[in-house]
């Protein structure tokens, strides 16, 4: 039987009625019209015991959702760019400890912004930021939707997330601006990812796209999963409401059918759920698909443990983003408890999410995963949770 093959739920461990109640909780957020729509899908040892969509592909026409729906994954980007960066590294084409102005010299003389008595000052950074800084977080980099301090404004004036600039371009603008922290001392979410994007041009001499396409997407099946979507399969991409259920104010979502001058390494692709699913089944088979091996078993291994040890979570947004109870890996957040953290879940598992609302988990101790795709940016954090609770009850064995 193939990978990724549907099997009932009962033959892995699954509740067949608490699956379907699953499905019927979504179903029950689409009919008060809170969720547009949205593709579910768990596997455990490697077989699909769910793999369903409800709702509407794009909510303004009343399309209905299907299996094969394309979804902007946002961050999700940047667990596939991570391994991309790790092959590299046991290509021997880089080391983690490696600085970063080692492959992109406009980031030698970066400044750090400091608050001293209550007005930004700007000092030459103690320490560069190393590779391993950009996996983790580490590199003082933030985001400029995660706050309002002055660096943060900076890279909103800047205009710093545009996809009308090259990835090149990117990178040079972004060196130019100040770091909100030292690197190597706080955890702080935000486009370090983006110059891992640039990192893997540099060093492997192609774009992002032609090399995420020829050395992870390729290998692992993943047909369709791009940075621009290809014009036909347009009438696949789903949609979000026109305006919030809850009320607030509608985030703009980027167009995947705009061609992506930045192909943004920590934001930029779409995908499906399957697709997805083949990578993360990747990640659980440490390293390998379908006799496809892109990454040693170790090195998975590495990637998925915290690398943040003693060092801290900026308050604020950050912390949001990071709960007590996780660290960061290379790419995912860690979960290093059993308690403390308000969902349940196994010491070892990793996650991410999307800012559109799609979230994925991997729980090695229960040979699962699992993924939700949807368009619901503003309610993002209550279906990531709310995922969780309901996959965990599906376990019965």
């Amino acid at each position: 039987m193939s990978v990724l093959a549907e099997v009932d739920p009962e033959a892995v461990g699954l509740c067949t009625q608490r699956v379907r109640g699953l499905v019927d909780i979504l179903q029950a957020e689409v009919d008060r019209q809170r969720l547009p729509g949205a593709v579910v899908l768990i596997a455990r040892h490697g077989k699909l015991a769910l793999f369903e969509s409800v709702g509407s592909l794009d909510p303004a026409t009343g399309v209905p959702m299907t299996r094969d729906a394309i979804f902007r994954i946002y961050s999700m980007t940047k667990p596939v760019v991570s391994v991309a960066v790790l092959m590299l590294m046991e290509q021997g084409k880089l080391l983690l400890s490696d600085p970063v102005a080692m492959y992109l010299p406009e980031y030698s003389i970066q400044k750090v912004a400091r608050q001293v008595d209550g007005v930004a000052q700007l000092e030459e950074v103690r320490q560069l930021a190393t590779v391993q800084d950009l996996l983790r977080h580490t590199a003082g980099f933030t985001y400029e939707f995660m706050g309002s301090n002055p660096v943060q404004r900076q890279y909103a004036q800047k205009r710093i997330g545009a996809r009308q600039r090259s990835n090149a371009e990117f990178s040079l603008q972004l060196a130019a601006l100040p770091l909100l922290a030292e690197p190597g001392t706080v955890w702080e979410y935000g486009r370090a990812t983006d110059v891992l994007g640039r990192l893997v041009e540099v060093v492997s001499g192609a774009t992002l796209g032609a090399y995420l396409r020829e050395n992870i997407f390729g290998p692992l099946g993943m047909e369709e999963t791009w940075f621009t979507v290809p014009a036909q399969y347009h009438h696949r991409i789903a949609e979000p409401y026109v305006r919030d259920p809850d009320g607030a104010p509608q985030m703009r979502l980027l167009d995947p059918r705009e061609l992506a001058v930045m192909e943004s390494g920590g934001g930029g692709l779409a995908s499906t759920a399957l697709d997805y699913a083949r990578f993360l089944q990747f990640m659980l088979n440490r390293g390998e698909l379908d006799g496809v091996r892109l990454l040693g078993s170790r090195t998975v291994g590495f990637m998925t443990s915290d690398h943040l040890g003693s060092i801290p979570v900026n308050a604020g947004a950050s912390r949001d983003l990071l709960p007590v109870g996780y660290g960061f890996g290379l790419g995912f957040a860690v979960r290093k408890e059993v308690g403390l953290v308000p969902e349940p879940g196994s010491i070892g598992a990793y996650y991410w999410g999307g800012m559109a609302g799609t979230t994925f988990f991997v729980d090695p101790a229960e040979d699962l995963l699992a993924c939700l795709m949807l368009q619901a940016p503003n309610q993002r954090e209550y279906y990531r949770k709310l995922f969780r609770n309901l996959v965990y009850a599906t376990l019965v064995d």
